[in-house]
């Protein structure tokens, strides 16, 4: 699938191996913004301890999709089916319309794989997030405990329906 960003700059691609630091670098800087001010310091142990990122870019980095930006990885999106796990753009690169570009590309993949609604998850805390999903179509219809971080938040299921192909 090889869709163009709005933005003629932002190139995007699959990830390779030679992307892992690239890739862990944006993960470790979006935790520490966003994720680890709000955990509780028993979970920050435990999510750092068990190397969390490191352990999600073995197993799926050849999931990933790479925003780049003059050969500059600066964003990813990794989506399955219908469901898109992640999606991170470095603080570095924020407010350029690389998030909009990742987000669009997975929504055609997935609409040309003949799904009819693209989902995702995010948290109540997460504000920015939420505005962010809500301004490209996505409606929140569920609620329930997070049991990733175990820090007393709450998910937020987002679904938005696709245009099929």
């Amino acid at each position: 699938m090889n869709t163009s960003p709005p933005n003629p700059q932002i190139q995007i691609r699959r990830a390779g191996p030679s992307d892992t630091p690239a890739v862990a670098t944006i993960l470790t800087d979006t935790y520490l913004a966003t994720w680890k001010p709000q955990l509780t310091a028993d979970a920050i142990a435990r999510f750092e301890q068990e190397d969390k990122i490191a352990a999600y870019v073995r197993s799926r980095l050849a999931e990933f999709h790479l925003a780049c930006v003059a050969g500059t990885v600066a964003g990813m999106v990794d989506w399955e089916n219908d469901f898109v796990w992640a999606l991170h753009v470095s603080p570095r690169w924020q407010s350029l319309g690389l998030g909009s570009a990742l987000l669009a590309h997975a929504e055609a993949a997935m609409a040309v794989a003949g799904h009819a609604q693209a989902r995702l998850e995010t948290d109540t805390f997460n504000e920015a997030s939420r505005a962010f999903y809500r301004r490209h179509g996505y409606a929140e219809v569920g609620f329930y405990p997070d049991e990733s971080w175990h820090s007393g938040f709450t998910t937020v299921l987002l679904s938005k329906p696709l245009t099929p192909v």
